[in-house]
């Protein structure tokens, strides 16, 4: 839920970056206020990188703009926005209007015949992000346990199409426990405190510590691996973690890595939905480059509000609003034009809209547009963006005579480099196991793994990068 205040918008006090399209003059302010405390709005801590090299660029995958869809709010069966609604309104006393919707009428389901045919669209076209499962769904049941309301064959079978479909094209996170109530750890039920002191999406992460938030994320993470699902990232509700962010960050590092192993822990936390600030991944503190345990943690921005109907199925404001009909304006576009990475944002709750899709029918639009308009896009997981982001900012690369040396923490799939020079010889990728020679292409929107373009003075070449030391012999 993040297109407003309740969700990502988080409340006015929580400052900097706000999430979910709620950027308003009061979180400006806030920002500024940490500048002038000499504080890290975003709370980066960017830890090692490696100096930078004479002579080399990696540019983006391939050549290609990265694109993806963030779609929040997701779980199974559930229909999040109908049990959370009774639950918000209660945190502020009945005093936010924002809450009045007429959630009663909504329908307590999201139909599984409705994700079917969701990824099945998505395989389809290429599309892929990242897909929340909230794992105890407003309080609703745990889905490693129970959901009161459905029976135990129908979470199983709602849980076996999120791992054999979704999760083809869809990154999974947990978008912390409930969305909703914070959940006490030592009895695994929510605090009595229903106040706004004890919802995920205000006031409970402010002040806490790495270790305690970690606690946390770790449960929803466990939950989610007891229900046979895999995640290397995490989602943050509302304003969670709005007031803890070098916190968050640790905490995602060490939760992720402890439940999962993952190499290289993800979160989503901010948008920037407007403006020309830069929506590129940040690679967290960077640690252990040259050992046998790399870490580091990327936080994955995105870069439009959303416009398909919001977590509260408001009015969308369409297709437009990411790419116009006549192609040519549009968030989408700013940013795919300048190189970005273009990630939007979406709630699943607003894609079903009350059964009648109409943030779908969006989307459908908005990805016609892009593929129209562009040749020159991949779609990516959060997870597979994180990895790129951090193999290209990690890497160690120096040029010596004839050779451009790597030495890489981590391994991603169609690393892309130019080189200021041209090729003499015919190049090769020497590893310890083996050598790969590359095939020439005739420009470098042709590039796949293994070729190599050139371009006037220049050569660009594109590789699966492994973990560990490689040589390109030019």
């Amino acid at each position: 839920m993040k297109n407003n205040p309740s969700s990502h918008g988080v409340n006015p006090l929580s400052g900097t970056l706000t999430r979910r399209g709620f950027i308003g003059t009061a979180s400006r302010a806030a920002a500024a206020a940490f500048a002038v405390a000499g504080l890290d709005s975003q709370s980066q801590e960017p830890g090692q990188r490696p100096p930078k090299p004479d002579g080399v660029a990696v540019l983006n995958p391939r050549c290609r703009v990265p694109v993806g869809l963030i779609i929040d709010d997701s779980t199974c069966l559930v229909n999040l926005n109908r049990f959370a609604m009774p639950q918000f309104d209660r945190a502020h006393r009945g005093n936010n209007p924002a809450y009045k919707k007429p959630w009663r009428d909504w329908p307590p389901e999201i139909p599984d015949g409705f994700v079917r045919r969701f990824a099945e669209w998505s395989i389809a076209t290429g599309v892929k992000g990242k897909y929340s499962v909230v794992p105890y769904p407003a309080c609703v049941g745990r889905l490693d346990r129970l959901l009161p309301g459905w029976s135990h064959s129908e979470l199983e079978d709602s849980l076996n199409l999120v791992r054999t479909l979704v999760a083809q094209n869809w990154d999974i996170h947990p978008e912390m426990i409930t969305h909703t109530r914070v959940i006490d750890l030592r009895t695994g039920q929510p605090y009595p405190d229903d106040s706004l002191a004890y919802m995920e999406n205000w006031d409970w992460s402010a002040g806490k510590s790495a270790a305690e938030l970690a606690d946390y994320l770790a449960y929803a993470l466990q939950i989610l691996k007891n229900a046979g699902l895999t995640c290397e990232g995490i989602t943050t509700p509302g304003g969670f973690g709005s007031r803890a962010r070098p916190q968050l960050a640790r905490a995602t590092l060490e939760a992720v890595r402890s439940v999962f192993g993952a190499q290289v822990p993800h979160y989503f936390r901010d948008v920037h939905d407007k403006g020309d600030e830069s929506v590129a991944p940040r690679v967290e503190l960077a640690s252990g480059l040259d050992s046998p345990d790399p870490k580091c943690v990327v936080s994955v921005i995105g870069c439009t509000g959303d416009w398909t109907g919001g977590w509260d199925c408001s009015e969308p404001e369409g297709a437009d609003r990411f790419i116009s009909s006549d192609l040519k304006t549009g968030r989408m576009v700013e940013v795919i034009q300048r190189g970005d990475p273009a990630m939007m944002l979406c709630h699943w709750t607003g894609i079903y809209w009350n059964g009648h899709e109409l943030g779908f029918k969006i989307l459908q639009e908005v990805v016609r547009r892009l593929h129209a308009r562009y040749d020159n896009l991949v779609w990516m997981k959060l997870s597979e963006l994180a990895r790129y982001w951090a193999a290209r900012e990690l890497t160690r690369i120096a040029t010596e005579s004839g050779i451009c040396r790597f030495d890489a923490p981590f391994a991603c799939r169609d690393f892309t480099v130019e080189l200021h020079k041209p090729v003499s010889a015919e190049p090769k990728l020497r590893t310890d196991q083996q050598t790969i020679a590359f095939r020439e292409v005739g420009d470098r929107l042709k590039l796949v793994s293994g070729t190599w373009c050139r371009e006037n003075s220049k050569s660009v070449f594109c590789f699966d990068l492994p973990a560990g030391t490689s040589r390109l012999v030019i």
